[in-house]
């Protein structure tokens, strides 16, 4: 059986808030460390029947960066479940809401810097 690791490193400032987010991976040719604004990794415990979760972001994440990875990863997820599942129509509505969220937001953006 072979083994995979992921390394993850946060650096924190004196408040205990993300400066600084690194991760690697055993099973890579990459030399040196990947950087991330941000990460959310979930793990499902099967015994109590939940999701943990831990999200985390960088202070110089901006609010469009955001928006732009909760976009990508809630398509991500929707592959995901289709991929499980074969669950057309519950991931053509996962697509959906993603989309009308990602046009929301951009709407929101628009309001805010006309005013």
């Amino acid at each position: 059986m072979k083994k995979s690791s992921i390394i993850i490193d946060v650096v924190l400032d004196d408040a205990r808030v993300p400066e600084q987010i690194t991760w690697s991976a055993s099973d890579t040719t990459a030399e040196t460390d990947n950087k991330a604004k941000a990460m959310m990794i979930s793990f499902w415990d099967s015994t109590d029947k939940t999701a943990l979760r831990i999200d985390l972001w960088t202070k110089d994440m901006m609010v469009d960066e955001m928006a732009d990875f909760y976009y990508q990863t809630f398509m991500t997820m929707a592959e995901t479940f289709q991929r499980a599942t074969q669950d057309v129509e519950l991931v053509s509505d996962m697509k959906e809401y993603a989309k009308n969220f990602y046009a929301k937001f951009r709407d929101h953006q628009l309001k805010e810097n006309k005013a």
